[in-house]
């Protein structure tokens, strides 16, 4: 076995099955790693399930033989419940501090002759053991930035007889070379070779194995209308019954969560293609928790669904629509049920089908809850996921290795999958300059 990897509490909580993702190597608990999941089992969220998922997983391993002295896991690797080596180091720890003994046992193994990586989440551990001379890496950390990401458009030059042949008909065939690392559902800006005055705006559908033109918004979008190209995009993609799971990126003002509410209303309510639209959204806050809220239910989703209503009524103040019921309000809506807003907390072991579903501040999902909701999607359901990967409220996710992220990543080649990163900001003058220069 070539490495030891020591893990720490935060990659079980964040992922329950991670210690079978480090091949055919030695993999590392300390026994207070195991304390401190246990301390999680009650907890109602995701923690909590991973918690209790990893303690069923461990029970199991144990019929095989002693933890202590190591079982053999279904990938070939092996899995040790430390318990003595943890006092082995360095005696100036407090090792009555988690974090401490947790450094310690890596460090032993590392005395001991092992080839020792320290597995964390938590950036001040691995800092900790940066000083300690003692290698460390977070969970499952990508060696990119957030610019590098898939960004669901590129500008795509022709010759002028291909640009004139699309805007003729509505057309544009791609040979074999051309489909070269394109990706299904791609927007692209077509521009004329030498000129990039001369454009039109395209989306590469696989089916056809060519570029095919936006959908047309004359009449805008419940009252909205796209204000630069990568609204159009998304505005399309939002529209396209072809796409099922669309997913927004971009910083505060880009539009994102209007868009995406102006258009589960369009198909929700004047075009009837699905039975109801549902905007849900992470309950985590920004800053200092004001910890229990007063009231019913309502009252204590207010705060936390607050950003949807402003845009619910900044919509039904742009658009003044009256359905076959008279309803001319989100209250309306939501009275005759064809408008839900709720949290993300009670997602799990629901079948949503049919339904335009929304989840804004995805970038506050880490890759299993992202997994969790998009699987609860039934027959005819549409998936949104909006959100900002540089504004992370979660203290153990980051710009790329988040729900958002790995999303975007992993589902870019689907024919069903659409994505835009949005980057001009429209909310106002003020807010661009904020994103820009705070």
């Amino acid at each position: 076995m070539d490495k030891a990897f020591v893990l720490d509490t935060n990659v079980i909580l964040f992922d329950p099955m991670a210690i079978f993702k480090f091949g055919k190597n030695e993999v590392y608990l300390p026994l207070v790693v195991i304390e401190e999941v246990d301390r999680f089992k009650k907890d109602q969220n995701e923690n909590g399930r991973n918690a209790r998922h990893f303690s069923r997983i461990i029970d199991d391993l144990r019929h095989q033989g002693s933890l202590n002295e190591g079982v053999t896991l279904e990938n070939g690797g092996k899995l040790v419940v430390t318990v003595d080596r943890e006092v082995k180091a360095n005696k100036h720890f407090d090792l009555t501090l988690a974090d401490n003994k947790i450094l310690a046992t890596a460090l032993a193994l590392k005395e001991d002759g092992k080839n020792t990586l320290l597995v964390s989440k938590d950036i001040n551990l691995r800092l900790k053991a940066d000083v300690l001379r003692l290698n460390a890496e977070d969970y499952g950390k990508k060696d990119i930035s957030v610019d590098e990401l898939y960004q669901g458009h590129r500008v795509w030059e022709v010759g002028s007889s291909d640009l004139t042949s699309f805007e003729k008909d509505r057309f544009l065939d791609l040979d074999d070379a051309e489909l070269h690392g394109i990706f299904p559902n791609e927007y692209l800006i077509i521009q004329e070779e030498g000129n990039n005055r001369r454009r039109s705006l395209g989306r590469y559908c696989k089916k056809k194995r060519g570029i095919v033109p936006l959908i047309p918004m004359r009449e805008g979008v419940w009252g909205i209308y796209p204000k630069n190209m990568e609204q159009q995009f998304a505005l399309d993609a939002l529209l396209n019954d072809e796409i099922s799971l669309v997913s927004l990126v971009g910083k505060a003002g880009t539009g994102k969560t209007l868009l995406a509410i102006a258009a589960g209303l369009e198909k929700t309510v004047n075009e009837e293609k699905f039975s109801r639209l549902l905007v849900s959204r992470p309950v985590q806050p920004m800053g200092k928790d004001l910890g229990y809220l007063p009231g019913d239910i309502n009252d204590k989703l207010g705060p936390w669904m607050q950003p949807i209503f402003d845009n619910m009524d900044f919509l039904f103040g742009q658009h003044h629509h009256r359905n076959e019921s008279g309803s001319s309000s989100y209250e309306d809506l939501i009275n005759h049920g064809l408008l839900h807003v709720e949290p993300l907390t009670y997602i799990r072991g629901r079948s949503i089908p049919g339904q335009y579903l929304i989840v804004d501040e995805a970038q506050n999902l880490s890759p299993h809850e992202v997994k969790t909701i998009i699987t609860r999607a039934g027959e005819g359901t549409k998936i949104v996921l909006t959100g900002d990967c540089h504004q992370i409220d979660s203290p153990y996710l980051d710009e790329v290795n988040n729900g958002l992220a790995y999303c975007v990543d992993r589902l870019k080649s689907e024919d069903i999958i659409g994505h835009t990163t949005l980057k001009v900001g429209e909310r106002s003058p003020l807010s661009e300059a904020a994103s820009k220069l705070l």
